[in-house]
């Protein structure tokens, strides 16, 4: 069935147009609306028109930007962090643990609320862009790896 469902995406649209779908569905999943990107990640490696490689940097690219997104979205929100009693889950772990915490920025619901924060925050630029950066291409690494087998 895999094998069938990979010779229609591969004779498909989506064959041509693979890596900018992986793209955007890494950067739509990252912001604040619903969606994952881990099945274009499977979908665009069982073409194998790709290099795994490219593809992870395709998918962390996207991703990457989608948190940095949320970013600045907090920071255009009004900042009170002096003002009020902090109760977020994300926003507690910032402040406990630092900047650190965007390690886990890839994390499902925690993670975009974690970039969102930082920005809140106003955490420093870009010490957040690296480790948001860090924590999605090792997501996608290691999917890639279970894909191949390695786990």
């Amino acid at each position: 069935m895999l094998e069938s469902l990979s010779h229609y995406l591969a004779e498909s649209w989506f064959a041509d147009s693979a890596l900018a779908v992986l793209f955007v569905s890494g950067f739509l999943s990252a912001t604040l609306l619903p969606g994952g990107s881990e099945a274009g990640l499977i979908a665009t490696l069982s073409l194998n028109l790709y290099s795994p490689a490219m593809v992870i940097l395709v998918a962390t690219l996207g991703n990457t930007l989608g948190g940095l997104t949320n970013y600045w979205l907090g920071i255009w929100l009004p900042n009170k962090t002096n003002n009020e009693k902090q109760s977020h889950k994300a926003i507690t772990w910032l402040q406990r643990y630092g900047i650190w915490t965007l390690l886990l920025s890839w994390l499902p619901i925690i993670g975009d609320p974690l970039c969102l924060a930082a920005g809140w925050l106003r955490l420093n630029f870009w010490p957040c862009a690296v480790l948001i950066a860090m924590g999605k291409a090792l997501r996608y690494a290691l999917l890639t790896a279970i894909f191949y087998g390695f786990f």
